[in-house]
């Protein structure tokens, strides 16, 4: 039976934090695009305090939960630990959250405050303020015996800063975010520092989707659709005045003329009347 909570009980952030991995999830506002889920692995998160998670955004080719928590109105943004080993458990927070761009002071300040040590490759710290903290059986999870983490992403980002400091300007965080990190799936803008780079420099977004489901044809389906909708709705429109000017025209143009009485003119009064 799964149980519920409004912030992290103590036991539950002691487990938490002794987990190799965790999965997050994200999803734009539009009921067209497409949900997101990342899995995160290292021990690079952090539980402050009961309502607030933590964890270092690392640099991929993708850009999606960046992108939904940026979108006006949105922010929403669950985190699922699940156990591998020992008793069954998934436990989830539910939140609203929030992108701290490497390079920006409120980014300083924070990794500053908590002593956070980011390594090559850090894009963003993203921190969720929990509204709801849930957990379940997991009875299904099958056992998995960690082994290590994976060193290729971490040292994929240390070789290409090497080669940055090095003199090979094109190797730079900036034209990386710039290419792949400028626009989501969906085509939602992504991180500020990319879509800055990639006007300062001209560099143009790779392309993430193909087919009919990919930004380009979902904005001509669009178009075409609201096309559609706004004929169909102006000529409603007109239909529904010229019933109205049928049913109620003689009454609204004896209105108007007791309401202004200059129209009471001889040559006016049938006008009024044949218009309406």
């Amino acid at each position: 039976m799964g149980v519920f909570y409004e912030t992290i009980p103590p036991s539950l952030q002691e487990w938490c934090l002794d987990q190799k991995m965790f999965w997050v999830a994200t999803a734009p506002l539009s009921g067209d695009g497409h949900v997101n889920v990342s899995p995160k692995g290292g021990p690079y998160f952090g539980i402050p305090d009961e309502k607030t998670f933590w964890y270092i955004d690392l640099t991929g080719s993708g850009n999606e939960t960046i992108s939904h928590l940026w979108e006006r109105g949105n922010g929403r943004i669950t985190i699922q630990f699940n156990a591998f080993e020992g008793p069954p458990r998934i436990v989830r927070f539910w939140g609203k959250g929030r992108v701290l761009e490497n390079g920006t002071s409120d980014f300083d300040t924070f990794v500053g405050k908590h002593s956070i040590d980011c390594i090559p490759g850090t894009r963003s710290i993203i921190i969720v303020d929990i509204h709801q903290v849930g957990s379940s059986c997991g009875y299904s999870v099958p056992f998995y015996e960690f082994k290590k983490h994976r060193p290729v992403l971490n040292n994929h980002w240390a070789n290409k800063e090497k080669k940055f400091k090095a003199g090979k300007t094109e190797e730079s965080m900036d034209r990386y975010w710039a290419s792949n990190n400028a626009r989501s799936l969906d085509g939602l803008p992504g991180m500020k520092r990319a879509l800055t780079a990639a006007k300062i420099e001209g560099v143009a977004p790779v392309k993430k989707m193909i087919g009919p489901f990919s930004p380009e044809q979902m904005r001509r389906l669009r178009a075409k659709s609201y096309t559609l909708e706004h004929i169909f709705l102006v000529a409603l429109a007109f239909f529904m005045l010229g019933i109205g000017a049928v049913l109620y025209g003689e009454m609204v143009a004896e209105k108007l003329i007791v309401a202004f009485p200059v129209l009471r003119r001889t040559d006016t009064i049938p006008l009024l009347r044949h218009v309406l």
